[in-house]
């Protein structure tokens, strides 16, 4: 009896989570795969990993994010909180362990993201550097696509 205490605590635990982590975006959830605009079998953005600092607030703060994408799907991404103030500090680095479970697997044009683990001024910095990440990804797939301004023929 005492085990089956044990698996009926860890699945309502398991629940609860899950439905917080979905709860914490602003667009769909952690698995959706909406399709993007480009034709089946295009990307609308080059594979690769990128980097880009965003900032938020009006100090202005500032937090790093890096993320890998392939067929425009992010498969990892990490956050690097720069916060110097310990409450900031704090927020950002929850944030950060928070943040893979809602973006990993989905198509890069659905992420919005909004409060995340109680931080709700993170997420502006967040969503400013997956913009820098998107625009950057967009043009390094117009310098390697075949036909593409004639870059590379």
């Amino acid at each position: 009896m005492d085990t089956r205490i044990r698996t009926l605590g860890s699945a309502a635990v398991g629940i609860a989570v899950a439905a917080a982590l979905a709860s914490c975006t602003s667009t769909g959830t952690a698995g959706d795969q909406t399709p993007s605009n480009a034709p089946p079998g295009e990307s609308d953005y080059a594979d690769g990993r990128y980097s880009a600092d965003g900032q938020y607030g009006g100090l202005p703060s500032s937090i790093g994010v890096t993320v890998t994408l392939v067929n425009d799907v992010v498969t990892d991404v990490s956050v690097v909180p720069h916060a110097t103030d310990p409450t900031s500090l704090d927020l950002q680095n929850r944030f950060a362990a928070a943040v893979p479970a809602v973006i990993v697997g989905r198509d890069i044009d659905t992420i919005q993201v909004d409060r995340i683990a109680g931080s709700s001024a993170t997420p502006a910095g967040f969503n400013a550097a997956l913009e820098r990440i998107k625009a950057e990804a967009a043009v390094a797939g117009m310098l390697f696509q075949p036909g593409a301004g004639g870059v590379i023929e």
